[in-house]
């Protein structure tokens, strides 16, 4: 079962249409940021790919006043 997961579209590093770009991207995007965690994650409408900060989901904790969007979990980097 996929892992859904919620993120402001806001707060998206980066968009790809192609999955393996947006990994390669992703891994760079970890080394610079000191091995934080980072999730590539797919849309919604199963065309792009997006990468977020994998602190950026959206929880009951900070949910308040969020523009809300649902992801399924492609890769945790």
């Amino acid at each position: 079962m996929d892992e859904i997961v919620f993120f402001n579209p806001g707060d998206s590093i980066g968009n790809f249409h192609d999955h393996n770009e947006a990994v390669k991207t992703a891994q760079i995007y970890k080394e610079k940021e000191h091995n934080k965690n980072v999730l590539v994650v797919h849309g919604v409408d199963n065309k792009n790919f997006d990468i977020f900060m994998a602190d950026d989901i959206i929880s009951h904790d900070n949910e308040k006043n969020a523009i809300q969007k649902p992801y399924k979990i492609s890769d945790k980097i």
